[in-house]
């Protein structure tokens, strides 16, 4: 017999319009268009089906914000280790682990994508590279950076720059590189180097695309192994150190270290997720700064607030969810909402969803900074598996928000928004590009 999760039982279904009965029928979060506008597909999932089956897509989307919660906190019956594994270079998992086998020195599962309990040991050794004190101290360093990179696209004088290009994804590499003790001067190869990594749970490539990105993450883990190996000799204060050297004492008093190809793998994640995601937030960021009426001069007024500023990072996470969606995987049968999902089923928690759920928060698509649950949104997911680096990207948002108002002002969209391009993937919902105009401040 399937095992009822949620606690409530089967929330009510609501009537759909024709159009959005088309939408639930006929779309498909593969879908380029709904990517990029996914709103509508959403509302109609969570009011009609929030359970969904995307036949394109193969995988059920969990579209309600408690469905979400009772399925991140259940890690035994929903796999994050096989949601993971299934949803890497989907269809073509074999042909990629073979090629960085051959070519990238290995082929390192990540680590921290698992289940309990070698999940609980891996998370407890990582958290060493982000303890509170840590991420604490960063702060003057971390504005020192911001700073220095918005002044340099304000410097070329024109009143103009790309924002994900010039901005959020430049400073979000140099900050990650600066703390895990990298090369400066590599944000275009580790852009490349993220873009990659991160196509492989975005279920959009074809095997010449995978094949490509397969080479640019061989090229990647070979300079990662590089620097490790350096590190293992000689251990610096950065995070590469931290990892290569984490260790934690049992009660038996007995200790224990990551592997070696543990380590690869978290060094790895650590690189990627430490810039990709939080540089999506601050794109985003720039996007409802230039085109939302009111907003800029909401952050204006609190940017000399800690409080106020921090709900409103908070609140801008709940209302532009850098991750879309990521993956678990059925143990068993199971009935979540009403709908029974058979073992074995893929399914994606639509994060861009839950935080839209009405039903936790009113008006969803009001920017509230004063909203009593604002805590409760799942931008960096939840359970066993909250987002490890939460505390830096954070901060890092923050940071971004204050520099932008001590240096910009009248920020506009260069283009028309229907313009705005993002980057194909069910896993992040990412602007590849936004030109704006500005006034030096």
């Amino acid at each position: 017999m399937a095992t009822q999760i949620t606690q409530d039982g089967i929330s009510a279904r609501q009537a759909l319009t024709g159009a959005q009965e088309r939408l639930l029928k006929e779309g498909s979060l593969a879908d380029t268009a709904i990517q990029a506008q996914p709103r509508e597909y959403y509302a109609a999932m969570r009011r009609a089906d929030p359970i969904h089956f995307d036949a394109r897509l193969g995988s059920w989307l969990v579209t309600r914000h408690e469905d979400i919660s009772a399925i991140q906190s259940d890690p035994v019956t929903f796999s994050v280790q096989h949601g993971y594994s299934e949803q890497q270079a989907r269809g073509m998992r074999n042909e990629f682990e073979t090629y960085l086998r051959e070519h990238g020195g290995g082929y390192f599962p990540d680590a921290i994508m698992s289940d309990p309990p070698y999940h609980t040991r891996i998370r407890k050794l990582m958290e060493q590279a982000f303890t509170a004190h840590r991420v604490k101290a960063l702060e003057p360093r971390i504005t020192d950076i911001v700073r220095g990179v918005i002044a340099e696209a304000i410097a070329r004088g024109d009143g103009t720059c790309d924002a994900v290009k010039d901005i959020a994804i430049p400073l979000t590499i140099r900050i990650i590189v600066e703390q895990l003790g990298l090369d400066t001067g590599m944000e275009e190869k580790i852009s490349r180097w993220s873009v990659a990594v991160t196509a492989q749970i975005g279920a959009m490539q074809n095997r010449e695309t995978m094949l490509a990105n397969a080479a640019q993450i061989a090229e990647l883990q070979k300079y990662l192994i590089a620097k490790m190996k350096a590190r293992e000799a000689e251990p610096a204060e950065d995070m590469i150190s931290d990892l290569v050297h984490a260790q934690v004492t049992n009660a038996d008093g007995s200790t224990e270290k990551l592997t070696f190809a543990e380590a690869v793998s978290l060094v790895r994640a650590t690189l990627i997720a430490g810039n990709d995601t939080t540089a999506t937030a601050i794109g985003n960021l720039f996007y409802v700064l230039t085109t939302r009426p009111g907003m800029a001069e909401l952050l204006e007024s609190v940017v000399d607030d800690e409080r106020q500023l921090n709900r409103f990072i908070e609140e801008h996470l709940r209302n532009e969810p850098p991750v879309r969606a990521l993956s678990r995987m059925t143990t068993r049968e199971v009935v979540v909402n009403g709908t029974t999902i058979p073992s074995h089923a893929h399914l994606l928690l639509v994060y861009g969803s839950g935080n839209d759920d009405e039903t936790v928060f009113p008006e969803p698509r009001r920017f509230d900074i004063t909203r009593p649950n604002l805590g409760r949104h799942v931008a960096f997911g939840g359970g066993p598996h909250r987002c490890i680096g939460l505390a830096l990207a954070r901060m890092e948002v923050k940071v971004a928000a204050r520099e932008i108002v001590r240096q910009m002002k009248n920020l506009r969209l260069a283009i028309g928004e229907e313009e705005i391009r993002y980057t194909p993937s069910v896993a992040t919902r990412t602007i590849e590009s936004l030109p704006i105009t500005f006034e030096k401040r």
